[in-house]
């Protein structure tokens, strides 16, 4: 394990490698993200694969802005697996970003793919944005990191994506704060949202939807998981079954 951790005011980082798989930790020793080094571009933890669940929904997203680095697993599959999508990422720590290069091969940025050093509630509020998919997953040793799941945050949120846009939010379902967080999604997004359970007592994914999206069809759902799995890595017939309303 390796303290990689040089940059003032930011969680302490480490880096541990078992079994072929490379893994992240900020600020105590809960796995923030992690990397089979023979697969790197692949998604390795299990509410990682669960938040691609979005593409049941919306399969070709031209801009992915997401919220957290940590060890780039996301934005590694999004940049590989769907070559019409730009993504942008912002991460606050400087380190982060380094380590991401450096250890779990995240790309340099180009005209598809972007890193921005910033405070990703302040940069959601200042920025003009006009996204198809954000994705949120911002976590200190466990805890939520209150400015990302505030009303206000989720309210601008919602202001940043397009007409047809998702926040995509990963949260804790064993968090004292659940109920209070979708109740904040909720009343953000006007009541249009499902979510997913990657695993027991573990993490709850949140899709909200800016525009309602009609009535669900759960035969026609299926039947485009099953084409999604042909062409892409993951489990989407699985991600069908494990959604649920809120």
């Amino acid at each position: 394990m390796y303290d990689v951790s040089d940059t003032y005011d930011a969680p302490e980082l480490t880096i541990s490698e078992q079994n072929g798989v490379r893994s992240l930790h900020l600020g105590g020793s809960m796995v923030q993200s992690a990397m089979r080094i023979a697969a790197p571009n692949e998604l390795e933890l299990v509410y990682t694969q669960c938040m691609m669940g979005f593409m049941l929904f919306h399969p070709k997203p031209g801009h992915v802005l997401m919220i957290g680095l940590g060890g780039g697993s996301l934005a590694k599959f999004v940049y590989h697996y769907l070559p019409q999508t730009r993504v942008t990422v912002i991460e606050p720590y400087r380190q982060v970003i380094m380590a991401a290069r450096q250890y779990f091969y995240v790309p340099h940025d180009d005209a598809r793919f972007a890193i921005v050093e910033a405070d990703g509630a302040r940069y959601i509020t200042a920025e003009a944005i006009n996204a198809d998919i954000i994705m949120v997953d911002g976590f200190d040793d466990g805890d939520q990191v209150q400015s990302l799941c505030s009303q206000e945050f989720y309210d601008h949120a919602l202001q940043a994506l397009n007409r047809n846009g998702m926040l995509v939010v990963n949260l804790l379902s064993r968090d004292s704060q659940l109920k209070t967080l979708l109740q904040r999604i909720e009343n953000s997004f006007d009541g249009h949202i499902i979510a997913m359970m990657a695993e027991i007592r573990g993490n709850l994914i949140v899709f909200a939807f800016r525009n309602n999206p009609g009535k669900l069809s759960w035969k026609s759902i299926h039947k485009h998981a099953q084409e999604l799995e042909t062409a892409y890595p993951l489990p989407f017939r699985e991600f069908v079954a494990r959604l649920r309303k809120y």
